[in-house]
């Protein structure tokens, strides 16, 4: 197990705050006083711009897995903090140690820790296999005054879950079982804005959730705002998103009707409801 580690120091209260890129994507800034992290920057530019805003400096990336949204990035931040602080002035870039991604300098495997000094952050890297082969998230434990973050990338989504485009239905279940083991107040940081689709098909396998239409309701009206939906938290995801829910019976009817048949397990479940949304 590799810990990967500065001496933390105490610093002011850690902002945690979505930067809109791309088409849906969110890249993550996680700062205090005038250090910040950056997760999954799939763009510099408005990394680099949200930085000059808050008179920030970047001091570690985060990355969850390789495609090119996530990582797209990472060059030009780096590029951009030699400009500014010298050549000598390297940022640490921790990633999958499974997967083959430029400029990463820490490769992370399941339970290994990440502390990073300034802004003071420890996070404990979880293993979550199925959107690609080598993903992994990383979890912030309760602090005081701050609630448990799991930074998941693009395998737990509000209201939904990631494609599998590498990995198997039974990897994915797996890591969305061991997401969905964290604390009910742990806030979900996941990776792009899919949350009114992802409710859309979540209504059609679940339509006498109750909490799934007040969250409908809430996520309608904070999108009107240009508000993001997230982060959410994991007690909220169990009520409302059905790839946690494959068990709950009025899942299972509506997959039933949808296919014909009764599902044999859990992990039929999952693989036709995944089916379901693709191509939804």
């Amino acid at each position: 197990m590799l810990s990967v580690s500065t001496a933390l120091r105490d610093t002011a209260p850690l902002q945690v705050l979505p930067v809109a890129a791309l088409a849906d994507n969110y890249i993550w800034l996680i700062g205090a006083g005038r250090e910040v992290i950056v997760v999954d920057p799939g763009d510099a530019r408005p990394v680099v711009a949200a930085l000059a805003a808050r008179g920030w400096t970047l001091s570690a990336i985060l990355l969850t897995h390789h495609h090119a949204d996530h990582v797209g990035g990472v060059a030009g931040l780096l590029a951009h903090h030699a400009a500014a602080h010298g050549a000598h002035a390297t940022v640490p870039v921790y990633g999958p140690a499974g997967e083959d991604i430029a400029h990463v300098t820490h490769r992370l495997r399941d339970g290994d820790t990440v502390e990073i000094a300034q802004p003071a952050a420890r996070f404990t890297v979880i293993d979550v296999p199925g959107h690609t082969r080598g993903h992994i998230a990383f979890h912030q434990a309760a602090a005081e005054g701050a609630p448990p973050r799991v930074f998941c990338g693009d395998t737990l989504f509000a209201t939904g879950c990631g494609r599998l485009f590498e990995g198997t239905p039974a990897q994915m279940q797996a890591s969305l079982d061991r997401l969905a083991a964290l604390d009910d107040a742990t806030r979900v940081h996941c990776a792009h804005e899919y949350t009114l689709s992802n409710i859309r098909f979540a209504l059609a396998c679940d339509a006498d959730n109750a909490d799934l239409h007040a969250w409908h309701a809430r996520a309608q009206a904070l999108r009107e705002q240009d508000a993001p939906t997230l982060p959410t938290t994991l007690g909220d995801e169990r009520r409302v998103n059905p790839f946690l829910r494959t068990d709950a019976p009025a899942i299972r009817a509506a997959l039933h009707a949808h296919l014909g048949r009764a599902v044999r397990d859990r992990l039929d479940a999952f693989t036709e409801l995944r089916a379901w949304k693709d191509r939804f």
